[in-house]
């Protein structure tokens, strides 16, 4: 994958600047950032990342400033109700009520992690820019600083468009001139009375009127700068978003200074055949033991071996086998070269890393974006047809891993779009155009 560790030098007549990177939630939510800290030391700036505590050894690999925000969203992952929202996503009448219960949950919860970023900003001094994700609204810090603020779109379904419905949730086909009002959920999430309290009572400043899309507008009623970390050749982009919005490719990380293999995962890559990859990421759900067995079984009935990732907990560790070893987590730059195929949820981290490698996947999506994520791989012609979370079945995903390992199609397609993929290195691009918006 691209990106290498080290220093350029800044130039000619440039200046350092400290930039402040505010992350918060999953890993999937966090490493794009750590990424853009790497590219921007490289660069000669000096990026500070908050995110939350877990994150802290893992910047410290790569030299990267951190500051510990709380944990904020991230504590309602282990809840039961949560977890029963993972495994059914948005079905049926409970599941929107808990869809609403959950965003209510999410939008109190922000508070905290807000909170520190706002004391990091103060203590820290000299920030040039904020940049956070669309879904951690820290854009309020920058208005406190009087800095501008750098939005990053992990997904496709943030900016409104007439082109093609939001693709953050799945929804049914509407006809073409309906699609711009299906990004009116987006907007509805976006509006908080806590983050609006805080923003005046804490931060003091004024009060913003709640406009469609107002969070991409500065105090000046000027457009805020996205950055979406995805590829435009997997998934679509308009053009009349103009200058604003710049798709830049995924941002990937480089290889991790300090990690080495455990012993047991090169003992088991070298006893056979390149195996599968399994992991749902993030997604814990209440199936773990069963997402076990049937991974277990998917295996046995598909003639593979394979390397089965815990994650967050969304499929349990089983007992030892000769055809699968199950890891707690491994790098996706060095682990997904050694296989032949990877089967996930379907988060965008995912997919840009077994895009990178050239391989074709089985997804399994279990909520929000990544429909659209398993839809784009199909139709791209790297993968299967998806497997959605709470229809998944040993046989059903034995037949889909057995067609990612054999279907030549597929295997083609994956090593014909990874070299595309890989050429944009977006995570520079990234850098590049933040700059511009500092000058």
């Amino acid at each position: 994958m691209p990106n290498e560790l080290g220093t350029k030098s800044l130039g000619v007549g440039a200046r350092p600047r400290k930039v402040l990177l505010a992350a918060c939630g999953t890993r999937g939510d966090v490493q794009p950032f750590l990424a853009l800290a790497v590219a921007l030391r490289r660069h000669g700036h000096q990026p500070l990342l908050a995110a939350p505590p877990s994150y802290a050894s893992e910047a410290s690999a790569y030299d990267v400033d951190f500051a510990a925000i709380d944990d904020g969203p991230n504590r309602i992952l282990n809840e039961t109700a949560t977890r029963r929202f993972i495994d059914n996503g948005l079905m049926g009448v409970r599941g929107k009520i808990a869809a609403a219960r959950t965003v209510a949950r999410v939008k109190q919860l922000m508070i905290a992690p807000l909170r520190d970023v706002a004391a990091i900003a103060h203590d820290h001094g000299d920030v040039a820019a904020v940049v956070h994700s669309a879904a951690f609204p820290a854009q309020h810090v920058a208005d406190m600083l009087d800095v501008p603020a750098v939005v990053v779109a992990l997904q496709p379904g943030w900016i409104p468009t007439r082109e093609f419905p939001c693709q953050l949730m799945p929804l049914p086909k509407v006809p073409r001139l309906l699609n711009r009002s299906t990004y009116a959920l987006v907007t509805a999430a976006q509006r908080s009375r806590e983050v609006e309290r805080w923003r005046t009572d804490e931060l003091g400043l004024t009060a913003r009127r709640h406009g469609a899309r107002r969070w991409l507008r500065d105090p000046g009623g000027g457009r805020r700068p996205v950055l979406q970390s995805f590829s435009r050749h997997v998934t679509p982009v308009d053009r009349a978003w103009g200058d604003a919005v710049r798709t830049t490719g995924f941002w990937f990380l480089p290889a991790r200074p300090d990690w080495t293999p455990p012993r047991a995962l090169t003992r088991f890559l070298d006893e056979g055949p390149p195996p599968v990859y399994i992991g749902f990421g993030s997604m814990t759900g209440t199936r773990a033991r069963r997402n076990n067995a049937l991974v277990s079984e998917a295996v046995r009935l598909a003639g593979v071996r394979a390397v089965v990732a815990t994650g967050w907990g969304g499929i349990e560790s089983g007992p030892p086998s000769p055809d699968i070893l199950t890891i707690d987590q491994a790098p996706h730059d060095w682990l997904f070269p050694r296989m032949t195929a990877v089967v996930h949820h379907g988060g965008p981290g995912t997919v840009g890393a077994a895009l990178a490698a050239g391989l074709p996947q089985v997804l399994c999506p279990h909520m929000g974006d990544q429909t659209h994520w398993s839809a784009r791989m199909r139709a791209l012609g790297v993968a299967p047809a998806p497997l959605t979370a709470r229809d998944l079945t040993a046989h059903r995903l034995a037949e889909a891993i057995s067609a990612s390992t054999t279907d030549r199609r597929l295997r083609h397609r994956a090593q014909e779009v990874a070299p595309v993929v890989q050429a944009e290195d977006g995570v520079n691009t990234a850098v590049n155009s933040l700059l511009s918006h500092l000058t």
